[in-house]
């Protein structure tokens, strides 16, 4: 099973966004059969069934066995992965691009750029498990308390300097055999509890 799994289809999309499915493939994360799965969510076997030929259709739920009780055969499934994103792929040419966004600063580019990590990692992944590779990525998650706007703007300023010194020390342009690798600087507030909102009022 993958920890994550990238849907790039339109129709895979809608499919695995139905509640019913959802939850099917929130409860498939262990192998069961459909009448435990019927038990568990309040439908009939048949209705179970019919979601999960769906879900297993677009490759989004597979065999993972049989199970033997008296003397019926029950098929076993299981989840393809942990957890599913949805791909800006799946949008077509709605999809949103940082390229679209002249304002470098405003929230939306912010959210653009997550979108097209998520496309394209999401991709070199696929290419790297199809020629039974790893795909080597680096992602630094931290955060970081300010105690006013301006110590904000001073740290801003500084790691600013801090990539570009980085970037001009083993950046090479003409390096024969070389790869390219985008980085993404990301830096956004936390969201906070209602509990939190109010102690800070």
């Amino acid at each position: 099973m993958m920890d994550a799994h990238v849907i790039d289809d339109p129709a895979a999309a809608t499919v695995a966004l139905d509640p019913v499915r959802s939850r099917l493939l929130f409860e498939l994360r262990d192998p069961a059969s459909a009448a435990a799965l019927a038990g568990r969510i309040g439908l009939t076997r048949q209705k179970v069934n019919y979601h999960l030929r769906t879900l297993e259709s677009y490759g989004l739920v597979r065999t993972a066995g049989e199970k033997r009780w008296g003397g019926l055969t029950e098929r076993l499934l299981v989840a393809t992965a942990s957890a599913y994103i949805v791909s800006p792929s799946a949008f077509g040419p709605v999809a949103v691009e940082p390229e679209r966004i002249t304002d470098r600063l405003a929230a939306s580019y912010l959210i653009a750029l997550a979108a097209r990590v998520v496309r394209e990692v999401a991709n070199l992944v696929h290419g790297a498990r199809t020629a039974g590779k790893r795909l080597a990525t680096l992602s630094v998650d931290t955060v970081i308390r300010f105690r006013s706007a301006r110590e904000r703007a001073a740290f801003t300023h500084d790691l600013t300097e801090a990539i570009n010194r980085l970037v001009a020390k083993y950046h090479q342009e003409p390096a024969k055999g070389g790869r390219s690798y985008r980085v993404v600087l990301m830096a956004h507030p936390l969201p906070q509890s209602p509990t939190t909102e109010t102690k800070e009022e």
